[in-house]
C-alpha cells in the first residue's frame, strides 16, 4: 500500500504499530467476547469499511492455511481475500476467523472441540441441563413462545429452566400475546453465537427426525396457547 493510499485510508496512526492496521485488527478481535461488525471495527480502528473487509478476507485465508500467492498473481490480487488466488502453503491455525450472527469473531476450530472442552470444562458444571437444552430447543424452533406453551410440549413446568436460559442470555422477552398477554421469548445474538451460525434460518430442519409425525405442525397451531 503506498503512502497516498495509507492516509487516504487513514491508517496513518496505524501503520506506525508493529505490524500496522492488519495486526491492530487483529489484537482487537483476539479480545472482543461478542461479533462485531466491519462498521463496528471499521469505526473502532477509524479506518473505512472497504479496509477492514479486506483485512478480514486476509486474517480468515492466513488461519485457514492459505498465506502465499498462486503462481501467475499478484500480491494485489491476494490482499483482494479471494481463496482462488491463494495457495496452500501452511498448515491451518487452531483457530479461525467466522462471520456469525452479523459480526466477526475468532473461534477455535471445531475440531478441537474435545479438546478444548476438556480443557476448558472438565471439573466445572458450566453445562446446560438436559432439561435446560430441550427447553432451549422448544423455544429456538416455535418463537416467539410462551412459558405455558414451552410446558405444554414438554410436559413439565419450565419456569425456573427459562430464567435459566434469561440469566445465561441464550433468550429474551419478545413482547407479550395478543391473546392471552403471557410474555413471549425468542433467542438473543448470542444463541446464534454459541450455536456458531449467522440466523436461524440455518438451524438444522427437524423433519428429517421425525418420520411419522406427519401434521405436528397443524396439531401445535391448532392447540396453540
Amino acid at each position: 500500500m503506498s503512502e497516498q493510499e495509507t492516509h487516504a485510508d487513514g491508517l496513518a496512526d496505524l501503520e506506525e504499530l508493529p505490524g500496522g492496521a492488519r495486526a491492530a485488527l487483529e489484537a482487537v478481535l483476539m479480545v472482543i467476547d461478542e461479533p462485531a461488525t466491519a462498521e463496528e471495527l471499521a469505526a473502532g480502528l477509524n479506518v473505512t469499511v472497504a479496509v477492514i473487509e479486506r483485512l478480514l478476507k486476509g486474517l480468515q485465508q492466513e488461519y485457514n492455511g492459505y498465506t502465499g500467492i498462486a503462481p501467475g498473481r499478484d500480491a494485489e490480487d491476494s490482499q483482494g481475500g479471494s481463496t482462488a488466488f491463494a495457495s496452500a502453503s501452511a498448515e491451518p491455525r487452531g483457530f479461525e476467523l467466522r462471520n456469525v450472527a452479523g459480526g466477526w469473531r475468532i473461534y477455535s476450530r471445531p475440531e478441537f472441540s474435545d479438546v478444548v472442552g476438556r480443557f476448558v470444562l472438565e471439573g466445572q458444571t458450566a453445562r446446560l441441563t438436559q432439561a435446560a437444552l430441550e427447553t432451549m430447543a422448544v423455544i429456538a424452533y416455535r418463537q416467539p413462545v410462551s412459558r405455558a406453551r414451552v410446558s405444554a410440549i414438554r410436559g413439565v413446568n419450565v419456569d425456573s429452566v427459562v430464567r435459566t436460559l434469561i440469566q445465561r442470555g441464550l433468550i429474551e422477552d419478545s413482547g407479550t400475546d395478543p391473546e392471552s398477554g403471557a410474555v413471549l421469548y425468542r433467542t438473543t445474538s448470542f444463541f446464534l453465537e454459541r450455536m456458531g451460525i449467522r440466523s436461524l434460518a440455518e438451524l438444522p430442519q427437524l423433519s428429517p427426525h421425525l418420520p411419522g409425525l406427519e401434521g405436528i405442525e397443524e396439531f401445535f397451531d391448532a392447540d396453540r396457547m
